[in-house]
């Protein structure tokens, strides 16, 4: 096996002034179980990536990359239309860990969140992870399975007699049987010529990093993830606080936007507007045009597309990975190479 990503040159690390891939840039969102549809792929997809995230932690937390899940999420309702959602899915969903937290219970238990009129959904078992400790951590198990790492891009993709040839930006070539195309926004220049169409766009997601003046508003009782008007609030350490992310189309990042997102939509707690700034960084997602995310898709023998998760990269690596891995061994070919130009 072969797996090629020009990122594998570096350590996984955000850069504020660099564009970073959208699993770098991303905080690690596992939001799974509060999904409002009860059907479909896409809650099959996070059902199944939930049930399989243990798994993972556990086979890839060792001491040198220490991979936990981080459990409990609340999601804020903002309207009463929302919170009467909320309770509808916490009554269905009370076994996977949902319950339905009223206003006045919220109000008087967490004063420095921010407004909790509405009341809000805790999940027991949504949460997050360290994107940048689950890279590292897939790096040194990809080099204990003796993976060969090809730290370049994929120039050309290329049929060749019995399989693929692949043109790479080092002047190397690789023939396989199998490749697995999982490329976010390079997918497109690597398909095109191929005949395979399966346009993206790029959707820009900033994070703030605050500095809280007082770490008292940060209690033992904030959870992995707290959701205010779909802003996602991290706690980071003793007294700071990610903060994101926004939604911007295009690969700018716009300063004003992200300042917005302290303003959680006029129910910002007053403390949040005096933290300080003491960093920031952004990403780009690759979103599928015309199509729903993820692409999910066996192009033609041999030839495997998973990508194009938008929002969900993290939380949807699992099933991914199963679903790769089922199509590989329904092919019956052994030799298979994943790119990432």
């Amino acid at each position: 096996m072969v797996l090629v990503d020009p990122e594998l040159a570096q350590t996984p690390e955000r850069h504020p002034k660099t564009t970073l891939t959208g699993t770098s840039a991303s905080l690690g969102i596992l939001m799974s179980y509060v999904f409002r549809r009860s059907s479909g792929r896409g809650w099959r997809l996070r059902r199944r990536s939930m049930e399989l995230w243990p798994q993972w932690a556990d086979a890839l937390h060792t001491p040198g990359t220490p991979l936990k899940l981080h459990s409990g999420l609340v999601q804020l309702a903002a309207s009463d239309q929302e919170a009467s959602l909320q309770r509808h899915l916490a009554e269905q969903r009370s076994a996977l860990g949902l319950e339905f937290l009223p206003p006045d219970t919220l109000q008087d238990a967490h004063p420095d969140w921010p407004s909790c009129r509405y009341g809000g959904l805790r999940s027991a078992k949504d949460g997050r992870v360290d994107p940048l400790l689950l890279q590292q951590a897939l790096r040194q198990q990809l080099q204990q399975l003796n993976v060969t790492l090809e730290a370049t891009r994929v120039e050309q993709l290329q049929r060749g007699q019995g399989g693929w040839v692949l043109q790479l930006a080092n002047g190397n070539q690789v023939a396989a049987k199998q490749v697995v195309v999982c490329s976010a926004l390079a997918s497109q220049a690597l398909l095109a010529p191929l005949g395979h169409a399966r346009p993206m766009e790029p959707v820009l997601g900033q994070v703030l990093q605050l500095q809280l003046a007082n770490a008292e508003h940060l209690s033992s009782q904030w959870p992995a993830v707290l959701v205010s008007h779909g802003v996602n609030l991290v706690r980071h350490g003793a007294d700071q606080l990610w903060l994101g992310a926004t939604l911007e189309p295009g690969t700018d990042p716009d300063a004003a936007a992200a300042e917005r997102l302290r303003s959680l939509e006029g129910d910002a707690p007053r403390w949040l507007g005096d933290c300080k700034d003491v960093g920031r960084w952004h990403g780009l997602r690759a979103r599928p045009s015309g199509r729903p995310a993820p692409l999910l898709e066996v192009l033609e023998p041999g030839l495997i597309l998973a990508t194009g998760h938008y929002r969900n990269g993290v939380l949807l690596a699992p099933a991914t990975a199963e679903w790769v891995s089922e199509q590989i061994d329904a092919s019956g070919h052994q030799k298979r190479m994943l790119t990432d130009p």
